[in-house]
């Protein structure tokens, strides 16, 4: 089946998509500076054209769109070029300059593309969300409008116990009978709270006040601008398992996007940051006593990153722990 195209307020055709663009330029051919020649046309990725307006869902009642973009691989060469002038693209391929824009973090090039999405989120992953400071975001406000009956109920293997180790995430699974009970509760909460708020907006309190009835639960939504660079900061940190898992699974969606629109810096952020590893200090100390021959937990000691407690108990998180599990993601790559 056909994915389904969803309205946005873009264009005047109601169609998301506005007037037509100029075909995409390569990276071949789109110049380096205002007088080159062939004049500057917008880019344009055919393949992210044929996702704008499309409704892609996330959790019960949510989805992203793309409702615009600006940009793509061309304009982050382009973008860096033009500091240097012309001449420089002898010195390395577009490829090659993508990434060591990204291995050196130069990050305005990165800058020039830009993505609009349109977001149904339920407010709880909303909150953590807004911390990602460097965007514009626009949201739905119940002081204007009524919000929609529609709240989030976790799945099963979801509800589980408190992490021992990430005071913020999940751990082992929890009984049966226990996730349950957790979920008919908030169901039930859910349920009565926006019962609770009907009544109160008949009886004519005002919407800014009744919303106070409704829990987290409950959905917003909002128009969400932010820049490449950005977006890949948004996505190291909510791709990661560390992550909450609702959060996770809007992030997959918005980096779909972004691979669309911008495939070779997409590549780049995979390989130098998604997939890449850093080294403290101490860290690079306890690698240097590896290569001497020395103990994983030898080189941890020499290094001061701890593995134990003060009471004589092995640490379960901290530097030591996770420089471990470092030189086990080492091991793994095949």
């Amino acid at each position: 089946m056909r994915p389904k195209h969803f309205a946005v307020e873009e264009g005047g055709d109601g169609s998301g998509r506005g007037p037509p663009r100029e075909p995409a330029l390569t990276l071949q051919f789109l110049p380096g500076g205002v007088n080159d020649e062939p004049p500057m046309v917008r880019p344009v990725v055919p393949e992210a054209e044929r996702e704008i307006g499309v409704k892609h869902p996330v959790l019960t009642h949510g989805y992203v769109v793309l409702v615009d973009y600006m940009g793509n691989d061309a304009a982050i060469v382009q973008a860096a070029r033009v500091s240097y002038g012309k001449g420089t693209k002898a010195l390395r391929d577009d490829r090659g300059l993508i990434r060591y824009l990204m291995r050196h973090r130069h990050t305005t090039p990165f800058e020039m593309v830009e993505f609009k999405f349109l977001v149904r989120l339920p407010i709880f992953v909303a909150r953590q969300w807004i911390r990602h400071r460097m965007s514009s975001t626009n949201e739905y406000s119940a002081r204007y409008s009524i919000v929609p009956d529609e709240y989030e109920i976790p799945p099963a293997e979801e509800v589980r116990h408190q992490s021992t180790r990430n005071r913020q995430g999940r751990g082992d699974p929890l009984p049966a009978d226990v996730v349950e009970r957790f979920r008919t509760d908030l169901e039930r909460v859910s349920k009565d709270a926006y019962g609770a708020y009907a009544r109160a907006i008949e009886e004519g309190v005002a919407r800014e006040t009744a919303r106070l009835l409704l829990p987290v639960a409950y959905y917003t939504q909002w128009y969400w601008k932010t820049d490449l660079w950005n977006l890949f900061h948004f996505l190291s940190l909510r791709l990661d398992p560390h992550a909450q898992e609702e959060i996770r699974l809007y992030a997959a969606e918005l980096a779909k996007a972004a691979r669309l629109v911008a495939p070779v810096a997409y590549e780049a952020f995979e390989e130098f940051t998604l997939a890449g590893l850093s080294l403290s200090r101490r860290e690079q100390v306890a690698v240097r006593a590896l290569l001497d021959g020395k103990a994983p937990e030898v080189a941890c000691e020499m290094a001061g990153l701890p593995l134990t407690r003060e009471d004589g108990k092995p640490m379960t998180s901290g530097e030591g722990v996770e420089f471990l599990e470092k030189l086990a993601r080492l091991r793994s790559v095949g």
